[in-house]
């Protein structure tokens, strides 16, 4: 299992098409849920991954305490990393919720 980053799709471009916009607003929001499903799907293995090594570390089936440990460490900033997203992803909403237009 790899836990990279370099798997994420190339974001979209940023200057509007005036013409015809390439992807339709639900089409967007699909992807941005399948993206997202996607992310979280990844922070679950991660984290089902350290729990059974380290069960299996704790039954004597496996030695090598190293790697349940970076494996553990992985899970957790894996975690750490989604829960400051969210955080972000939270502020930006209330910030633009407090916008005057």
């Amino acid at each position: 299992m790899s836990l990279s980053v370099n798997n994420l799709q190339k974001p979209l471009a940023i200057e509007p098409n005036l013409a015809s916009p390439s992807v339709k607003p639900g089409e967007a929001q699909k992807n941005f849920a399948n993206v997202l499903k996607s992310a979280i799907e990844e922070v679950n293995d991660a984290q089902v991954i350290s729990d059974k090594k380290t069960e299996a570390l704790a039954r004597g089936e496996i030695d090598d305490l190293h790697d349940v440990m970076i494996t553990a460490q992985k899970a957790s900033i894996t975690l750490e990393t989604t829960v400051q997203v969210q955080r972000k992803v939270i502020d930006a909403y209330n910030e633009i919720m407090r916008m005057q237009v």
